[in-house]
């Protein structure tokens, strides 16, 4: 009985722990869409230099994908995710000579370091929450990951904002008020100071959770002999000598990164949006909040719905179709109904990663972890389609923009749901 309960413990203890970790995920990502009207505020950036931001953050997804898993596989899963987190505590560092300088290169490499860094724990956690418990509650396990990430990015554009974006409309006016450039500097100088103290408690708090975890009893796994595989696993897998050789997991991988680079346009795009439709920088600090209670709800909801009342294949589908519909409404419409309708993109792209994923490895066999990488690769839609609309804004006005943007990417899942998936 006592072995059982200090079994039990244990277990809790490690769930707990990678709970913590998905948290922290969810919080270090979605403080971009605050950063992005604080430095373009600060370092007097027009939109398409503030949308750097999202680029060296997701872009960092598509140079470490590859090498995370071999560093993994070097310094185990337990290390890896210590080192994850030290990285990241690094880049949030960067933030400090960054913001004394006023230098928006250093803020993008600090951010370029902090999405290596969460690369690489992501790469650790997300197998490994599969692995350490019973197969039968793994789909559970990772419900309530999705809520521990999703809850706090709800969260961190709330408490990042009320700090570095407080009083903003104010600041804002003197600035543009301003005539002295020595006053003006000395303005966007406090400004920018403001992100010290709450990056640099965040660096301090990933370095205490990198010792937590280098010093916790996380067992290590064995992830080559948890290898999905289905029915015709094996028999796909035969007689192909290359991973470009699975029709599915190309497309599958076009379709992760349309998919991220919608959700960051809905998540981090929506403020500077809100912006060209007039709304104040208090006002629009707080749209990103919006998103991520939408992309919950529709987290929740899909807990209810799948797989009792429809297959996630055909919930994927469906969240396309909302997609377009929900994009097609923005371009129709202005003020707090476009922002509505953006926000409500969150509900569309809930559950667009976990369904997209297992549909594209499906069948691949050996080739799954480098499948796998390939995917991760596709992150960097987060990167490219945000630029694509701070380009196209210039030219064609904010509302055509994210029409061109947005409507190709739903569109495109929608094929896939339908159809790509099954290309074999």
């Amino acid at each position: 009985m006592q072995n059982s309960s200090a079994r039990n413990s244990g277990y809790l203890y490690q769930i707990a722990i990678i709970g913590l970790l998905f948290f922290i995920f969810g919080f270090v990502t979605w403080l971009n869409g605050t950063l992005i009207p604080f430095l373009k505020l600060a370092c007097e950036l027009n939109t398409v230099q503030a949308l750097f931001v999202t680029f060296a953050f997701y872009i960092s997804y598509f140079f470490l994908a590859i090498p995370s898993s071999q560093i993994l596989k070097s310094t185990g899963f337990k290390n890896g995710m210590a080192l994850g987190l030290l990285v990241m505590a690094a880049g949030c560092l960067i933030f400090i000579p960054a913001a004394n300088m006023r230098a928006f290169p250093l803020f993008l490499t600090g951010l370029f370091v902090q999405g290596m860094g969460l690369s690489l724990l992501q790469t650790a956690s997300n197998p490994y929450i599969s692995i350490i418990g019973p197969i039968e509650s793994a789909a559970q396990r990772i419900s309530i990951m999705g809520i521990c990430n999703k809850v706090a990015g709800i969260l961190s554009p709330l408490i990042l904002s009320s700090i570095v974006l407080k009083n903003a409309n104010e600041i804002e006016a003197q600035v543009a008020a301003a005539t002295d450039p020595l006053l003006k500097a000395g303005l966007l100088d406090d400004l920018a100071g403001r992100v010290i103290a709450p990056y640099v408690v965040m660096a301090v708090v990933l370095a205490l959770l990198a010792l937590m975890i280098r010093r916790s009893s996380l067992p290590e796994v064995d992830t080559n002999a948890e290898v999905p595989s289905d029915t015709g696993g094996q028999h796909l897998a035969a007689g192909r000598t290359s991973v470009w050789q699975f029709p599915h997991l190309v497309l599958g991988a076009v379709a992760i990164f349309v998919y991220v680079g919608a959700e960051v346009m809905a998540g981090d795009v929506i403020g500077i949006y809100g912006k060209s439709l007039g709304f104040s920088l208090d006002q629009t600090k707080y749209f990103t909040t919006f998103t991520l209670a939408a992309m919950l709800a529709g987290y929740l909801l899909s807990i209810v719905l799948i797989p009792k009342y429809v297959s996630q294949q055909n919930f994927l589908k469906y969240s396309a179709m909302l997609g377009i519909a929900l994009t097609l409404e923005v371009y129709f419409s202005t003020g707090q109904t476009a922002v509505t309708g953006i926000a409500l993109l969150g509900l569309a792209n809930a559950v667009m990663w976990p369904a997209i994923f297992p549909l594209a490895i499906n069948g691949l066999g050996r080739f799954t972890q480098i499948g796998s990488a390939l995917l991760i690769m596709g992150i960097a839609g987060g990167a490219l389609i945000p630029q694509l609309y701070g380009v196209l804004e210039t030219s064609v006005g904010y509302q055509a923009a994210f029409l061109i943007a947005m409507l190709p990417c739903y569109a495109y899942i929608l094929y896939y749901a339908m159809a790509g998936y099954r290309a074999r």
